[in-house]
């Protein structure tokens, strides 16, 4: 894994409306890294995906990116630097077949290689390759969600957000989604996970970070945090 940082996050405020949810954060990925964040529901773990993606602006705070300031970037600029994010939900097209959601994935980036990723998301997803003519909105949602991180790897990320990933999903296919973002992160792709999974996160994550109420509440690697009670109680139960 290199040293290099590929995001870097300092001092990071946003919200909605005059609602501060994000209270100065600081967080960063490094190039080939998984690095997870945790925390339960409402913790602002989506609005900080939201807001580096350029989906809602930045209120102060600076944001790099494989060395350009993104702070306040419009979306496509984000996207055009690599920087792709699998949102919370899926957020397929349910009326556009398997293939046509993938295709749209390299629509502002990568398109001169759309059909040799589209042959690499079909080896990591065989089973969207059998389904390449259905109707997205007819698949399971685990097939559904398998088809949001296809669509996002059309794209060639240099970074991939997986937000939520595990979320609606029963425990068999929790199991095989986590096994598959190690795959992918064993072939060097950065991964940023936001995740409520706290126990099968650290298991895949180099670094994590748990968000409270806007802040990082902790940091570290997972066995620096396992080692910390008032983590493993409160979002643990041990």
């Amino acid at each position: 894994m290199s040293q290099e940082v590929l995001l870097d996050i300092q001092g990071l405020r946003g919200g909605y409306g005059r609602v501060e949810i994000l209270r100065g954060i600081d967080l960063n990925v490094r190039l080939g890294e998984t690095v997870a964040l945790l925390g339960s529901n409402g913790a602002g773990k989506s609005t900080l995906s939201n807001v580096l993606c350029g989906i809602y602006p930045a209120w102060s705070g600076v944001v790099h990116f494989d060395g350009l300031d993104i702070s306040r970037a419009h979306y496509r600029k984000v996207v055009l630097a690599g920087l792709i994010q699998v949102p919370e939900g899926r957020k397929v097209f349910p009326n556009l077949s398997v293939l046509e959601n993938l295709e749209l994935g390299s629509y502002a980036r990568a398109r001169q290689n759309r059909d040799l990723n589209l042959d690499k998301v079909f080896q990591i997803f065989p089973r969207l390759k059998e389904r390449r003519t259905q109707l997205a909105g007819t698949m399971s949602g685990g097939e559904q969600q398998m088809l949001a991180i296809g669509r996002g790897l059309m794209a060639e990320p240099r970074l991939l957000i997986l937000d939520e990933p595990s979320l609606g999903l029963s425990p068999r296919l929790v199991e095989e989604m986590f096994v598959m973002i190690d795959q992918l992160h064993q072939q060097g792709l950065a991964i940023l996970l936001v995740e409520q999974n706290v126990a099968q996160s650290l298991e895949i994550a180099d670094r994590a970070y748990v968000m409270e109420n806007g802040t990082i509440r902790f940091s570290g690697t997972p066995k620096q945090l396992l080692g910390k009670d008032e983590l493993r109680r409160a979002y643990l139960g041990l």
